[in-house]
């Protein structure tokens, strides 16, 4: 079910790709993202996120991160393995796109959803590899 809420950056979400893209960018209906923006003045209902995913990369490069499997959620998607942040895929999608991850369910069947948010330290690496992914390297400098 898609959000209705602005969500923060750090928060872990699913997101939907499967519709309006093509190869090579992005086309799963379920992959992992990371939360980069936060509530942005004339950008409702819109979120820049960084795709993630549990399968190492080939070749690791400056655009790639790695989050250990202690930090994300015991679910499905994510199967205890390390995840894998993809700095040089970064979206700016809707909320019809983004779904909460859901991490079991509580009395009466209601969804308990992971709400969890990386740390400082983690964002920054985050937000270096995303400017490397997008060729501006020469800014890491002041991400603190």
């Amino acid at each position: 079910m898609p959000i209705s809420y602005h969500p923060k950056p750090g928060q872990l979400m699913l997101c939907d790709f499967s519709q309006g893209f093509k190869e090579p960018e992005m086309i799963k209906s379920s992959r992992p993202v990371i939360i980069l923006s936060g509530n942005i003045v004339g950008r409702a209902s819109l979120v820049t996120v960084v795709a993630c995913s549990t399968v190492e990369p080939d070749v690791v490069r400056n655009y790639h991160y790695k989050l250990p499997a202690r930090s994300m959620p015991k679910t499905k998607h994510f199967m205890g393995r390390d995840t894998w942040v993809k700095g040089d895929m970064i979206y700016t999608v809707a909320f019809h796109r983004l779904d909460a991850v859901c991490i079991g369910r509580g009395e009466g069947g209601k969804r308990i959803y992971y709400n969890d948010r990386l740390g400082r330290e983690q964002m920054s690496e985050i937000y270096r590899c995303v400017l490397h992914g997008m060729g501006m390297s020469f800014l890491c400098q002041h991400v603190v």
